[in-house]
């Protein structure tokens, strides 16, 4: 993996562990949804990238990266933050989780080719 695919992936990584930070601070159209969901989409959005980057050296990394990001997240989704985090279940949680992975992928593959040709 390029130097370049390395920092977008923390740059990602960061950006949506800074989505899930500052969720709290906003107030705006949508503000039910967004409190209850971003916090999913974004924590699966960042583990997404942080998986890429260590799944890189492998032949197929994205769906490797995709599915152990859904794996874990949805675990933890369905086993109650595992009794250690505090966690709220809600169906749409899981359904939150997966659109962040997806979205993930999707900017992976759209920002590995325009940003990053190497």
């Amino acid at each position: 993996m390029g130097a370049c695919l390395r920092v977008r992936n923390v740059v990602l990584a960061v950006l949506g562990a800074a989505v899930l930070v500052l969720k709290p601070a906003y107030h705006g159209p949508l503000e039910d949804v967004v409190y209850s969901y971003a916090g999913n989409f974004s924590v699966s959005f960042a583990l997404y990238f942080a998986a890429i980057s260590a799944t890189a050296r492998y032949q197929r990394s994205r769906p490797l990266a995709a599915l152990g990001v859904l794996v874990a997240v949805e675990a933890f989704e369905l086993a109650n933050g595992f009794g250690v985090m505090a966690n709220v279940f809600d169906p749409l949680d899981l359904l939150a989780n997966a659109l962040g992975v997806a979205f993930a992928v999707a900017v992976d593959v759209l920002s590995s080719r325009v940003m990053c040709a190497e």
